[in-house]
């Protein structure tokens, strides 16, 4: 059997699961913020549990590559494409019962912010603004203004080959920007159930519309970028000549931005291609409409070689990688 029979064959058989919508030859780059990315072979989404574990067995009996994607915020899909299988669990139920909420992995994580206030439950609000699903908040424990979606997470249930299992807060293992489920990719978040606690809503309202404004003026919503492009530091972990260094007021709950070390080796304003670095933060990465992967990923390179070079640390990307 070649390749192209597989994919064919393959193909026909995603074609019959129920609920499941299945294309070929589709451009990775709708589904990414930052609007770079070649053609998947084939790609398929489904909101049913079922008929993604079926699609997951099916797409690894072909042999094919396959990746499951999200919202699509922090990846980076190769201006080749990816040749194989892309699954995508777009689920987005939203429910409360007390001070307890399930969502669904698709759920917009705006929209769970939303939802949480409008029933009068804080612990989210200083996530309002962070792009994304709640799924892949959950996968890189996203935070900002000293607290993470972890703080309030009580249950993750997860794909684990073609079982469904639960875990609590605990067995997640979270960690800055961590969780236990970027170690095991092949496990795929379905819900969350979060544990939040009453609060006044028009008070919860004023703090999320404060911190979407800045995040707004920052990181425009019609903006291809992944947000922030490295992760910041712990202070507690770089070497202690690096954190003697930076200046007390860069650090706020014992995290250094990874924006001050660019900015000292030059990263602000930098082009390449239609790639761009803001001129007003230097972790901010753009495309500016006809950018490639290419040219992005050579623009990551060297400024993790400038840092390493001037301050013999390592920047983490928080994006992933598609097809590389």
């Amino acid at each position: 059997m070649n390749s192209m029979s597989g994919t064919e064959e393959t193909l026909c058989r995603l074609a019959a699961v129920p609920s499941l919508q299945v294309s070929s030859c589709v451009p990775l780059s709708r589904y990414t913020r930052f609007g770079i990315g070649g053609q998947a072979d084939i790609y398929a989404e489904t909101g049913d549990v079922e008929a993604f574990i079926a699609a997951m067995a099916i797409a690894r009996e072909s042999g094919l590559d396959l990746v499951v994607i999200g919202g699509g915020t922090n990846l980076i899909v190769s201006d080749a494409g990816f040749r194989g299988v892309v699954l995508r669990f777009v689920a987005a139920r939203l429910m409360a019962a007390g001070n307890r909420v399930v969502c669904d992995a698709g759920v917009v994580l705006q929209d769970l912010v939303d939802f949480s206030i409008d029933h009068g439950l804080g612990g989210l609000e200083t996530l309002a603004g962070i792009p994304g699903w709640a799924g892949a908040a959950v996968y890189g424990n996203a935070g900002a203004y000293g607290h993470s979606i972890s703080e309030r997470v009580h249950k993750v249930r997860f794909l684990d080959g073609g079982v469904v299992r639960l875990f609590d807060r605990d067995e997640c293992e979270f960690r800055y920007r961590e969780s236990i489920f970027k170690e095991h990719k092949e496990w795929i978040i379905l819900s969350t159930e979060l544990i939040l606690e009453p609060g006044d809503a028009a008070m919860l309202r004023k703090t999320a519309e404060g911190i979407l404004k800045v995040r707004n003026q920052k990181f425009p919503p019609t903006m291809k970028c992944a947000g922030s492009i490295f992760k910041n530091f712990l202070v507690a972990e770089l070497p202690a000549a690096v954190a003697a260094a930076i200046p007390a007021t860069m650090v706020r709950e014992g995290k250094a931005p990874a924006a001050y070390f660019l900015e000292q080796v030059g990263a602000k304003g930098m082009v390449h291609g239609d790639i761009h670095i803001a001129s007003y933060h230097a972790n901010l990465i753009y495309n500016g409409g006809e950018g490639t992967a290419r040219e992005l990923c050579e623009v990551i390179g060297e400024l993790k070689t400038r840092v390493r070079e001037r301050f013999a640390i390592e920047v983490e990307e928080e994006v992933q990688y598609v097809g590389f």
